[in-house]
Protein backbone atom coordinates (compact mmCIF):
# COMPACT_ATOMS: atom_id res chain seq x y z
CA UNK A 1 0.00 0.00 0.00
CA UNK A 2 1.52 3.35 -1.05
CA UNK A 3 2.22 5.95 1.60
CA UNK A 4 2.08 9.73 1.25
CA UNK A 5 5.76 9.86 0.29
CA UNK A 6 5.60 7.20 -2.43
CA UNK A 7 5.60 8.34 -6.02
CA UNK A 8 2.74 6.53 -7.72
CA UNK A 9 1.78 6.67 -11.36
CA UNK A 10 -1.86 5.75 -11.78
CA UNK A 11 -3.56 5.06 -15.08
CA UNK A 12 -2.02 7.99 -16.87
CA UNK A 13 -1.71 6.38 -20.32
CA UNK A 14 -4.26 5.76 -23.05
CA UNK A 15 -5.99 3.02 -21.10
CA UNK A 16 -6.27 2.07 -17.42
CA UNK A 17 -2.89 1.15 -15.96
CA UNK A 18 -0.84 2.44 -18.90
CA UNK A 19 2.13 4.65 -18.05
CA UNK A 20 3.76 7.00 -20.54
CA UNK A 21 7.51 7.51 -20.82
CA UNK A 22 7.43 11.14 -19.70
CA UNK A 23 5.52 10.11 -16.57
CA UNK A 24 8.28 7.64 -15.66
CA UNK A 25 10.84 10.39 -16.17
CA UNK A 26 8.92 12.79 -13.93
CA UNK A 27 8.51 10.18 -11.18
CA UNK A 28 12.24 9.39 -11.25
CA UNK A 29 13.10 13.10 -11.12
CA UNK A 30 10.95 13.46 -7.99
CA UNK A 31 12.60 10.46 -6.35
CA UNK A 32 16.12 11.71 -7.10
CA UNK A 33 15.24 15.16 -5.79
CA UNK A 34 13.81 13.73 -2.55
CA UNK A 35 16.40 11.00 -1.83
CA UNK A 36 19.05 11.28 0.86
CA UNK A 37 22.73 11.49 -0.08
CA UNK A 38 23.55 7.95 1.11
CA UNK A 39 20.66 6.50 -0.90
CA UNK A 40 21.74 8.47 -3.97
CA UNK A 41 25.30 7.18 -3.77
CA UNK A 42 24.13 3.59 -3.27
CA UNK A 43 21.70 3.91 -6.17
CA UNK A 44 24.35 5.46 -8.40
CA UNK A 45 26.92 2.77 -7.65
CA UNK A 46 24.48 -0.09 -8.24
CA UNK A 47 23.27 1.51 -11.46
CA UNK A 48 26.69 2.29 -12.90
CA UNK A 49 27.85 -1.22 -12.03
CA UNK A 50 24.87 -2.57 -13.96
CA UNK A 51 25.53 -0.30 -16.94
CA UNK A 52 29.24 -0.99 -17.44
CA UNK A 53 28.91 -4.75 -17.64
CA UNK A 54 30.73 -6.66 -20.36
CA UNK A 55 27.68 -7.99 -22.21
CA UNK A 56 26.84 -4.47 -23.38
CA UNK A 57 30.18 -4.38 -25.20
CA UNK A 58 29.91 -7.68 -27.07
CA UNK A 59 29.02 -6.09 -30.40
CA UNK A 60 31.45 -3.17 -30.11
CA UNK A 61 34.42 -3.49 -32.40
CA UNK A 62 37.95 -2.34 -32.97
CA UNK A 63 36.57 0.37 -35.23
CA UNK A 64 34.84 2.07 -32.27
CA UNK A 65 37.88 2.76 -30.04
CA UNK A 66 41.64 2.53 -30.36
CA UNK A 67 43.70 0.19 -28.16
CA UNK A 68 44.46 2.75 -25.48
CA UNK A 69 40.79 3.76 -25.23
CA UNK A 70 39.76 0.11 -24.82
CA UNK A 71 42.40 -0.30 -22.10
CA UNK A 72 41.10 2.82 -20.30
CA UNK A 73 37.51 1.59 -20.55
CA UNK A 74 38.47 -1.82 -19.20
CA UNK A 75 40.30 -0.25 -16.25
CA UNK A 76 37.41 2.12 -15.51
CA UNK A 77 34.93 -0.77 -15.59
CA UNK A 78 37.08 -2.96 -13.36
CA UNK A 79 37.56 -0.21 -10.76
CA UNK A 80 34.20 1.55 -10.97
CA UNK A 81 33.47 1.03 -7.26
CA UNK A 82 36.88 2.12 -6.01
CA UNK A 83 38.13 4.76 -8.47
CA UNK A 84 37.77 8.37 -7.43
CA UNK A 85 36.47 11.10 -9.70
CA UNK A 86 39.97 12.15 -10.83
CA UNK A 87 40.85 8.62 -11.91
CA UNK A 88 37.56 8.16 -13.72
CA UNK A 89 37.97 11.49 -15.54
CA UNK A 90 41.47 10.47 -16.64
CA UNK A 91 40.06 7.22 -18.06
CA UNK A 92 37.28 9.12 -19.83
CA UNK A 93 39.81 11.55 -21.32
CA UNK A 94 41.81 8.62 -22.71
CA UNK A 95 38.64 7.09 -24.09
CA UNK A 96 37.59 10.38 -25.71
CA UNK A 97 41.00 10.71 -27.35
CA UNK A 98 40.70 7.19 -28.75
CA UNK A 99 37.21 7.27 -30.25
CA UNK A 100 37.43 6.07 -33.84
CA UNK A 101 33.72 5.85 -34.69
CA UNK A 102 32.31 8.82 -36.51
CA UNK A 103 28.69 9.03 -35.43
CA UNK A 104 28.01 5.32 -35.79
CA UNK A 105 29.25 3.97 -32.47
CA UNK A 106 27.92 0.65 -31.23
CA UNK A 107 24.76 1.32 -29.16
CA UNK A 108 25.92 -0.82 -26.23
CA UNK A 109 29.24 1.00 -26.09
CA UNK A 110 27.41 4.32 -26.26
CA UNK A 111 25.27 3.32 -23.26
CA UNK A 112 28.38 2.35 -21.28
CA UNK A 113 30.25 5.58 -22.12
CA UNK A 114 27.26 7.80 -21.42
CA UNK A 115 26.68 6.12 -18.06
CA UNK A 116 30.36 6.42 -17.19
CA UNK A 117 30.27 10.14 -18.01
CA UNK A 118 27.22 10.73 -15.78
CA UNK A 119 28.71 8.75 -12.88
CA UNK A 120 32.05 10.56 -13.19
CA UNK A 121 30.40 13.98 -13.30
CA UNK A 122 28.27 13.07 -10.29
CA UNK A 123 31.43 12.03 -8.41
CA UNK A 124 33.11 15.33 -9.37
CA UNK A 125 30.27 17.75 -8.70
CA UNK A 126 27.69 15.87 -6.58
CA UNK A 127 24.87 17.06 -8.86
CA UNK A 128 21.69 15.03 -8.42
CA UNK A 129 20.79 15.60 -12.05
CA UNK A 130 23.63 13.30 -13.07
CA UNK A 131 22.02 10.44 -11.14
CA UNK A 132 18.68 11.22 -12.74
CA UNK A 133 20.43 10.91 -16.12
CA UNK A 134 22.04 7.66 -14.98
CA UNK A 135 18.59 6.29 -14.13
CA UNK A 136 17.32 7.31 -17.58
CA UNK A 137 20.33 5.58 -19.22
CA UNK A 138 19.38 2.48 -17.24
CA UNK A 139 15.84 2.57 -18.66
CA UNK A 140 17.27 3.16 -22.13
CA UNK A 141 19.51 0.11 -21.74
CA UNK A 142 16.45 -2.04 -21.05
CA UNK A 143 14.63 -0.40 -23.97
CA UNK A 144 17.63 -1.24 -26.18
CA UNK A 145 17.23 -4.94 -25.32
CA UNK A 146 13.42 -5.07 -25.12
CA UNK A 147 11.76 -2.11 -26.86
CA UNK A 148 9.03 -0.43 -24.84
CA UNK A 149 6.03 1.51 -26.14
CA UNK A 150 6.14 5.19 -25.19
CA UNK A 151 2.42 5.18 -24.31
CA UNK A 152 2.70 2.09 -22.08
CA UNK A 153 6.33 2.23 -21.05
CA UNK A 154 6.14 -0.31 -18.22
CA UNK A 155 4.22 -2.96 -20.19
CA UNK A 156 7.18 -5.33 -20.60
CA UNK A 157 8.30 -7.30 -17.54
CA UNK A 158 11.90 -6.18 -18.09
CA UNK A 159 11.03 -2.48 -18.08
CA UNK A 160 8.68 -2.85 -15.13
CA UNK A 161 11.44 -4.64 -13.21
CA UNK A 162 14.02 -1.93 -13.95
CA UNK A 163 11.59 0.82 -13.02
CA UNK A 164 10.85 -1.03 -9.77
CA UNK A 165 14.61 -1.39 -9.06
CA UNK A 166 15.07 2.35 -9.54
CA UNK A 167 12.07 3.38 -7.42
CA UNK A 168 12.96 0.93 -4.64
CA UNK A 169 16.56 2.18 -4.62
CA UNK A 170 15.52 5.80 -4.16
CA UNK A 171 13.30 5.97 -1.09
CA UNK A 172 11.81 9.40 -0.57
Amino acid sequence: MPTETDVVIVGAGHYPGAVRYHECEAAIRELVDAAGEDDLRTFGLSTITRLVRADLLVEAGEDDLDEDAWAALTTAREHIASADATELRAHLDRIDEGILAEGDMDPGLLIVLSALEHWTTYREEQRRGELYELAIRSLEEVDYRVPAALDDFLATPEMAAEYARITESLPA
